[in-house]
């Protein structure tokens, strides 16, 4: 296992690689928030530990980065002296998987570590990896390139990105579309063309030739380029 440890307390971090290291995990750290980030959007982990409060960036700063910016789905263990139910909340609410309070146990902390590999290799493993041409998504961790060129996408952006890679090389009716975003609550005004413009702009823009097609009257589809078929 691989552990990003964002804490700056250096005793904590001594102690987690005097327990965790002999196990054979791979241990980075950082001791603020700007150098974690950093570390987290270069390296490839298995797991962050991460601590609430952090100079720069807080912890809660980070998580909502990394699953947004980033669009991270890397389990975050979250560690905190702090434990009232409020707190936990916001936590949760940032994109932390895990909770754990200050002062903890490295035996329970390893456990929980362990837990968090377990469910994130099952959700992976779950996923499906759907390619069209060059380009290439993974509705397990909701990773799309083009190219080898990461796509930043909204949720409503991959959603329709897996309707139209799913069925590409087909016509996928603007119903079926708005289904899948808004299911029977289908909005009054044309929402749709927003969203399907902004898929444009990260999907075409950058490259020389357009994958998404508008059929009028119909619907859209996802085309590969170099397909003379």
């Amino acid at each position: 296992m691989r552990i990003l440890i964002i804490e700056d307390n250096p005793d904590i971090v001594a102690n987690l690689y005097g327990f965790l290291e002999p196990k054979g995990y791979i241990l980075d750290s950082a001791a603020n928030g700007y150098a974690g980030l950093a570390l987290a959007a270069q390296n490839s982990y298995d797991v962050v530990v991460l601590d609430v409060m952090l100079p720069g960036l807080t912890g809660l700063d980070i998580c909502q980065k990394l699953r947004g910016e980033l669009n991270s789905a890397i389990p975050v263990l979250m560690l905190t002296a702090r434990d009232t139910l409020q707190d936990k909340v916001a936590g949760f609410d940032s994109g932390a998987d895990d909770y754990l309070v200050k002062p903890f146990s490295l035996v329970e902390l390893d456990i929980r570590l362990k837990a968090l590999l377990r469910r994130a290799n099952g959700a992976v493993s779950g996923a499906t990896i759907l390619r069209v041409g060059e380009l290439s998504f993974n509705t397990g961790t909701y990773e799309a390139a083009r190219a080898g060129v990461p796509l930043a996408l909204t949720k409503t952006g991959y959603t329709i990105l897996k309707c139209l890679m799913r069925d590409s090389p087909k016509v996928v009716p603007r119903h079926v579309i708005e289904h899948a975003i808004w299911g029977d609550d289908r909005p009054d005004s044309d929402a749709l063309r927003t969203h399907i413009h902004a898929l444009r702009q990260a999907l075409d823009k950058p490259f020389p030739a357009a994958m998404l097609r508008t059929v009028p009257g119909l619907g859209f589809k996802l085309v590969n380029p170099d397909d003379t078929a």
